[in-house]
């Protein structure tokens, strides 16, 4: 059994693909600023598939456009910096650079795939145009080659590349996506939502995929989701959001075995199990208004365990064990 220290030195070993830091992400209303992402700070490792859960409209999309700053107004970032391999700052570079770190360093998969392909354009062509735009121009042999080797890659045969996206099930479109996001083997990948449209045979190809991406090029995964029970088939750790801020974040089996926030709890109790009869959990009420949020902590109107203090100070979000951090004054109050 390893020792917390020694845990605590190996984490400091391990290489940071992207470390994302105070980010805060603002909606502009007539009545207001909608608070979308609220000082979220974390840290993606080499090689790690990381998971960032929670409910609709909680932020997670928003942190996923703002780390490739794609946010479009009314939405802005008010703050924060967003660092992959701990050298290149995203929002400090310029156009050209943003252009050139797309793909190469940061890559998306989009969460509708049907929409994301240009439906007159071969495969096989918008495949191309991604490595000629950022990799420079290839003899056509040895792009045909890449072509094909990448389709592989995701279980598709060559031929999908001289298709049309309308002749592509759902699937296929997915996993094409997914081909066009490796092209330049980016040192991160964001995943929108990958599995959202499919049905569940589909989704455990399309996962098993990125599974496999991550095994051959080592790359770091970002999965967007609010299945938690698909999202922990294919995660090392799990990030909670909630109301735009960070909760827990958590390796996998430490979550699903022992979660610690509240709102984690009703999200792993709310999973349906099939060896044993139990009620699903439920919470009351509804998201405060993002607006206005209250003093103290975000999910307090929601939580059977608050406190007074959750009505009057925000918690942090506290490392209690190796690797593990939650915002709760359940833990780490000397109160």
């Amino acid at each position: 059994m390893m020792d917390t220290k020694t845990a605590d030195k190996n984490l400091e070993r391990r290489q940071v693909a992207l470390d994302l830091k105070d980010l805060n992400v603002h909606y502009e209303t007539p009545e207001g600023d909608v608070i979308a992402a609220n000082n979220v700070s974390l840290k993606i490792f080499r090689g790690e598939i990381l998971g960032l859960v929670g409910e609709s409209g909680c932020g997670k999309t928003t942190t996923a456009m703002a780390i490739l700053r794609l946010v479009q107004p009314p939405g802005r970032v008010t703050k924060g910096s967003v660092v992959v391999r701990e050298e290149v700052d995203i929002f400090n570079l310029d156009d050209q650079e943003l252009r050139s770190a797309r793909w190469k360093e940061i890559a998306l998969i989009p969460q509708g795939a049907m929409n994301s392909l240009n439906p007159v354009m071969r495969i096989r062509d918008q495949i191309a145009d991604v490595i000629r735009a950022h990799d420079g121009m290839h003899a056509k042999s040895e792009l045909k080659e890449r072509i094909a080797e990448l389709l592989h890659v995701v279980g598709l045969p060559s031929r999908v590349g001289a298709l049309y996206p309308h002749e592509l099930s759902g699937g296929m479109k997915q996993r094409v996506c997914i081909a066009m996001s490796i092209a330049l083997q980016p040192t991160l990948v964001v995943a929108d939502e990958p599995t959202s449209a499919l049905d569940v045979i589909v989704q455990r190809v399309v996962a098993q995929t990125l599974l496999d991406i991550r095994e051959k090029f080592g790359m770091s995964i970002l999965i967007i989701g609010h299945d938690i029970s698909l999202i922990a088939q294919l995660v090392d750790r799990i990030a909670v959001m909630y109301a735009g801020n960070l909760v827990e974040v958590s390796p996998l089996k430490k979550i699903v075995e022992e979660p610690l926030h509240p709102y984690t709890k009703l999200l792993i109790e709310s999973i349906p199990s099939i060896t044993e009869k139990k009620p699903m959990r439920f919470s009351s009420g509804i998201t405060h208004d993002l607006r206005n949020p209250p003093p103290g902590c975000v999910f307090q109107s929601r939580c059977d365990q608050v406190m007074d203090i959750c009505h009057k100070v925000v918690p942090p979000l506290l490392e209690v064990d190796s690797d593990l951090q939650v915002a709760c004054h359940l833990y780490g109050n000397d109160e």
